[in-house]
């Protein structure tokens, strides 16, 4: 078995713990691949250099063969394999070693065990729909991708406003200070935070939710995910602040923003002890009541 593992940085505290994973993954003969970068951090930080098989930098080096990509981190190390595997179907696995987790669904506590399913192939892959944005140019380098979300928002004090088409069928002027258009996956992030709805990632959908609306009857929409989106800025603001996942750009009110589903999901493993449902009520601390 062949793994990949990406992370950025770790908590000190829970260095005793990685080391213990990595010692575990060895015990099963695996062979481990470690980004770079994360190994540099590791032999800075700490003075550690763990046994593996080899390392790499970016998509081109994963190659062929790996079984599966662990995420180690927060959701947003999670969001980052994306870029890592791109249209590879390489499932990534995310554990979570930073703070709520709803991608990095394995917690600390389940390391050891979910070592063993992964060994076993006590699990499922389940393909999630990615965001592709288009534009007049390639506003995030060469891979216009997101898991989670696409949004414009103001760059400023000053309220935007956005025309909206579907499939070139005008929706709506939204006047507020942004505009998330969201993933099922995605539900759950940006889109929740702003009172959008939590809609289950095999749901063919997507989620427009506005940030602050000046016009409070103006509310979330679900649509289907096979419509073209059409972003276009107006107003009095000569720059805007696009973001997909958790990376921004600036750019100019000439910009117009298409977003549509992508031709390909993003694989994301997940072991057969645990599901969405649950993942969603230990995160959102569902039935947190005496009552229950």
């Amino acid at each position: 078995m062949k793994v990949a593992l990406y992370a950025r940085h770790i908590e000190k505290s829970l260095f005793p713990k990685l080391k213990e994973f990595l010692y575990t993954f060895s015990q099963y003969g695996v062979d481990i691949y470690i980004f770079d970068d994360f190994l540099k951090y590791l032999k800075a930080e700490f003075n550690y250099s763990p046994s593996y098989h080899g390392c790499f930098h970016n998509y081109k080096d994963l190659g062929t063969g790996i079984d599966f990509v662990i995420s180690l981190g927060g959701d947003g190390t999670f969001l980052d394999t994306l870029s890592i595997v791109r249209d590879s179907k390489i499932p990534v696995i995310g554990i979570n070693f930073g703070k709520l987790g709803f991608l990095a669904s394995i917690s600390q506590e389940n390391i050891f065990s979910a070592i063993e399913s992964l060994y076993k192939g006590d699990y499922s892959i389940e393909k999630r729909t990615l965001l592709q944005l288009n534009s007049e140019g390639q506003l995030f380098d060469d891979f216009n991708f997101a898991l989670n979300d696409i949004s414009i928002q103001k760059k400023d004090s000053e309220m935007i406003t956005v025309h909206v088409y579907i499939d070139g069928q005008y929706l709506n002027t939204y006047w507020a200070d942004g505009l998330i258009v969201s993933s099922p996956t995605g539900s759950t992030a940006y889109s929740l935070s702003v009172g959008g709805p939590i809609v289950v990632p095999d749901s063919n959908s997507f989620i427009i939710s506005p940030i602050s609306p000046h016009n409070l009857t103006v509310r979330p929409i679900v649509i289907p995910d096979e419509g073209k989106i059409t972003l276009v800025p107006a107003g009095r603001c000569d720059q805007y602040l696009v973001s997909m996942d958790h990376y921004s750009k600036i750019v100019d009110k000439s910009f117009t923003l298409q977003i549509e589903k992508a031709k390909f999901s993003m694989h994301v493993l997940r072991l057969d002890a645990s599901d969405y449902y649950s993942t969603l009520r230990n995160k959102l601390m569902w039935g947190m009541d005496k009552r229950n």
